[in-house]
């Protein structure tokens, strides 16, 4: 920021304040725009009928006419905007039907004049704002402008401020971005001026936080400008409260105690059978976890032949965990005790807080815990795993199987879908946390951590909301590039647009917003929970693409079509064979099987066949993942099958060829050992579909390009 701008900008913000407005007038809106560089029309303020004539000469040609009152936002709706206006009898005209709709329109309305703006040359509209989002705070917008933005609501949204390359990628992201490299003969918008304005108000919001929402809306892009019509800008009535964060050592030095304890302490164990801290104490000690387990309970002696203290503060030592099982209107006391023992985690896994409406009692939690320095998880969860510590802190079924997914889940049931799937899947994980309220500790410090943990290979969130989204996209930018995060966000549907005084903040439904931030950051998103765990289970399994081009092998003519639709629908590319290889393909399959992408080697072929085809694709350098289509028959039974492709797989992984292979199985149900033996042998296959396996290549490939290993 120059300091001259800066000096100007905020003698307006201030000025507007001062007269207890929150939206500014067109012509201060245009203080800003001229300010950072953002192209408007030209403009004139006439504040009576004859300085409108005059000001509508100097422009030499139609002009737009605009209401200018503090009190009247939306123009058009008080008939306060007339478009090409020409002559001096028109301009005096437009002048007084422009004052008298708003008069009628809003009666006792400060009116300081019209403005007299020069009419832009006809071109593609579009929309340029920014909006202050709850939960990643200032985000810029781009879509189609006009009518169409109201009605298709084709629109993208990045992080503010953006960089000119980020700028210019909303220009494809929209569905009608063809319309902007022109179409039909008519050409196409100068998108570097388009990128610019986007760039441009990106800075200003990003420069003053209080500036709430900015629309530019329409811009009118040509093939050698892009220019805004319209300017208006929206302060915020107050700023949110500040959100305590913590340095990235602080977090991994918390998480690490937490999820590689050597003492915990469990506050309200008890020796009943049926109760949460029972069962607590019962998973803890029958897990086999190693460090001391120290039960607290004022009321025993013994539980479970460990010793037990009549209070945190007297138990020897140093604790890292302190997993909470007594009732919510203990939790606070019993805290105090925590922070005064110098634990530095609580779990906790009562209910009875935010979630019920009591947030008078989470925020005197949250209160102790700052005032001690401990971090919570939860309220309101199901507790933990960490597998690789032996580590069960939960009241649910225990869970042992050690892996690299590491799952967490904002809800207790699905953190136990979460659970079965995994036992079923024989998926093995490094943890599953349980977040609940989080009322502290939440998705960012988790991926913090996950992303340095070396048992994990993959991470996946089932997340309801983000308390700082910006967080969340700082740790998953320093993590994606190392692993993949896959994220389930529930409530998918947007909740509606809320009340805005701008078609920017009307538009920025939550799930909009959502979908492309999660997108910038490399957050691979899952459609369902289902999605999200068989990405969780197959991303590891798949080495990472190094080209674009995909290759559909099949018996069966019908699954390739099926197959073929499943890679375009997930974005990636068939490849066109190239004459070698088709040739090659020819010498395999039978006169009326069909070489091309898909191969088709045809239903009755021997095991011969697949073999020769697969190894075909595996040894082409031009071919990076493969598809394959199987369907059941007696001549090349399901493991037949499964085996043949397992070992061709892993003789080239051997030497060095790796490449992304997924299989698709139609048959009786020996198909479904098949699957699992190729899963478990580096093939990611699925039994009855021919969508799920290529949507797995499809997330991996989404990874691959955000991991930066893809261009």
């Amino acid at each position: 920021m120059t300091e001259d701008r800066v000096h100007r900008v905020r003698a307006l913000l201030d000025a507007v304040r001062a007269e207890g407005r929150t939206a500014l007038t067109a012509p201060e809106g245009k203080v800003l725009a001229d300010a950072y560089g953002i192209a408007v029309a030209g403009e004139v303020l006439a504040r009576d009928v004859e300085e409108a004539v005059a000001s509508a000469a100097l422009f030499g040609g139609p002009v737009v006419m605009k209401i200018v009152s503090p009190d009247v936002l939306h123009k058009t709706e008080a008939g306060g905007v007339v478009v090409g206006v020409e002559g001096a009898a028109d301009v005096r005209a437009a002048f007084h039907r422009i004052v008298a709709g708003a008069r009628a329109y809003a009666p006792g309305a400060r009116i300081e004049g019209v403005q007299v703006q020069e009419l832009l040359p006809r071109g593609q509209e579009v929309i340029v704002g920014a909006v202050t989002d709850p939960t990643f705070g200032k985000v810029v917008a781009f879509g189609l402008g006009g009518v169409l933005v109201e009605v298709l609501k084709d629109v993208t949204f990045r992080l503010a401020p953006v960089r000119a390359e980020e700028a210019l990628s909303m220009l494809d992201s929209i569905r009608a971005a063809e319309v902007l490299r022109g179409v039909r003969g008519q050409p196409g918008v100068d998108r570097w001026a388009l990128a610019e304005q986007i760039r441009r108000v990106s800075e200003l919001v990003a420069d003053f936080p209080e500036i709430a929402e900015v629309d530019l809306n329409p811009v009118m892009a040509t093939e050698d400008s892009a220019v805004a019509a319209d300017v208006r800008v929206i302060l915020a009535e107050r700023q949110p409260p500040a959100r305590r964060t913590y340095t990235r050592e602080e977090i991994l030095g918390s998480m690490r105690r937490l999820m590689q304890p050597s003492s915990v302490a469990v506050i309200g164990a008890s020796g009943t059978p049926g109760k949460i801290g029972n069962s607590v104490m019962r998973n803890l000690v029958d897990g086999g976890f190693p460090g001391e387990i120290h039960p607290v309970n004022p009321r025993a002696d013994d539980i479970l032949g460990r010793k037990a203290y009549k209070s945190v503060t007297d138990v020897p030592g140093e604790v890292d965990v302190a997993v909470f099982a007594v009732p919510a209107r203990s939790v606070a006391a019993a805290l105090e005790e925590v922070g005064r023992k110098g634990i530095p985690n609580a779990v906790l896994i009562p209910s009875g807080f935010a979630e019920t409406g009591e947030h008078a009692l989470q925020a005197e939690l949250v209160a102790i815990a700052e005032r001690y320095g401990v971090r919570l998880l939860g309220p309101n969860i199901y507790g933990y795993y960490s597998t690789w510590q032996d580590l069960c802190a939960t009241f649910c079924t225990p869970y042992d199987v050690k892996g690299g997914v590491a799952l967490t889940s904002q809800s207790g049931g699905i953190g136990m879908a979460i659970l079965g799937f995994a036992r079923t899947t024989r998926t093995g994980v490094s943890a599953i946390v349980g977040l609940g309220n989080k009322s502290d500790l939440d998705e960012d410090d988790l991926l913090t951590w996950f992303g340095e943990d070396p048992h994990t290979r993959c991470i996946a969130m089932h997340l309801e909301d983000l308390k700082d989204g910006r967080a969340f996209v700082a740790a998953a930018r320093a993590t994606v590039p190392k692993k993949p995060v896959v994220v389930l966000k529930a409530g998918r549907t947007a909740a509606g647009a809320r009340a805005a005084g701008s078609h920017t903040g009307a538009l920025a439904g939550d799930d909009a917003v959502y979908d492309d931030i999660l997108r910038q950051a490399g957050v691979i998103r899952a459609p369902g929970l289902n999605d999200m765990l068989e990405y969780a289970r197959a991303l590891p399994v798949l080495p990472a693409p190094k080209g674009d081009n995909v290759v559909v092998i099949t018996g069966a003519g019908g699954s390739g079509v099926l197959l073929s639709d499943a890679v375009t629908d997930n974005g990636l590319s068939l490849m066109e064979i190239p004459p070698d290889l088709d040739e090659a393909f020819r010498r395999f399959i039978p006169p009326f099987g069909a070489s091309g992408n898909p191969v088709d080697i045809t239903g009755g072929e021997p095991p011969s066949t697949y073999e020769a085809t697969i190894r075909l694709g595996l040894q082409h350098p031009r071919v990076h993942a493969l598809v394959l289509g199987y369907w059941h028959t007696i001549v090349t039974p399901p493991m037949v099958f499964a085996e043949l492709t397992a070992r061709v797989v892993a003789e080239f992984r051997a030497r060095g060829v790796e490449k992304p292979v997924v299989a698709s199985l139609a048959g009786d149900v020996e198909v479904e050992e098949a699957c699992q033996y190729l899963f478990e042998r580096g093939v990611v296959a699925y039994p009855y579909t021919t969508e799920k396996p290529v949507a797995v290549l499809g997330a991996k490939y989404r990874w691959a390009r955000a991991a930066g290993l893809l261009p």
